[in-house]
């Protein structure tokens, strides 16, 4: 059975809201990265950009509109959230299932020239220490010098009364900007198990979580680092500039310029 364009727009309205719950401003930060990336694209014909971890395609569709030129790529290891994307979001990006950071990912993306950008949010969180930094060194090498890498993530501040601070701030205002909406990561989920036309992909999903991935240390866990952890990452593969460009308790967008 095969996904209906008006069952994916449902679904990934449904994503939408409940992605609100854990990323704060998300809106405005989707916003501050294209704000990033229109900047370092200046002069660009046909800039070439890279969404890591691109799920349902949020952040590539609001690229997409913001820089109609632009050649998007879309990189996943979800085939039910792919198959979202592919479906509603068709036109935004080129959509690649690829797992980031394991063996034959870069290759994978077919890129064929030098990126202008790469943009994530909320998922290189989730990458082992000993990825993230292979994974950096990989985009320094892909980027052209002036190219950046911007992302939009959960990024604690160092120290525990720092951090500890700073996500108090970011957990109050997520709660400020819930308007009644109560769906979570593990209730969308639980609701979507019970969709007929995405039963195929949840079933490839199920499969793939079970299996360990060639090249990629075990992940699913937040690698607990923090924002000047992965600014000290940065550096160390090659990266010029790092700064952070906008911040809200732990939710944070860091610009690395190539």
């Amino acid at each position: 059975m095969g996904l209906s364009m008006a069952v994916a727009e449902w679904w990934v309205e449904r994503w939408e809201r409940q992605q609100r719950r854990y990323a704060i401003d998300r809106e405005e930060r989707f916003t501050v990265i294209a704000d990033v990336v229109e900047y370092v694209t200046a002069g660009q014909r046909r800039p070439l950009v890279v969404d890591l971890g691109c799920g349902p395609g949020s952040l590539a569709a609001r690229l997409a509109d913001r820089l109609p030129r632009a050649e998007v790529v879309g990189v996943d290891m979800d085939p039910l959230l792919l198959e979202l994307a592919r479906t509603h979001h068709s036109s935004a990006a080129r959509y690649v299932d690829a797992v980031i950071g394991a063996d034959g990912w870069i290759e994978a993306m077919a890129l064929g020239r030098p990126l202008d950008a790469a943009v994530s949010t909320t998922a290189l969180h989730y990458l082992p220490e000993p990825v993230l930094r292979r994974t950096y060194a990989q985009l320094a090498a892909l980027l052209r010098p002036g190219g950046a890498l911007v992302n939009g993530d959960h990024l604690p501040q160092p120290g525990a009364v720092a951090g500890a601070l700073a996500a108090h701030v970011g957990r109050r205002r997520a709660e400020r900007q819930r308007d009644g909406d109560h769906e979570d990561w593990a209730s969308w989920w639980a609701a979507v198990a019970s969709e007929p036309e995405l039963a195929e992909s949840l079933a490839e999903r199920r499969r793939r979580l079970s299996a360990p991935v060639s090249g990629a240390d075990d992940g699913g866990a937040d690698n607990g680092l923090s924002v000047s952890d992965h600014a000290a990452l940065l550096r160390a593969a090659g990266f010029a500039h790092v700064v952070p460009v906008w911040q809200f308790g732990d939710s944070c967008v860091l610009v690395a310029i190539r």
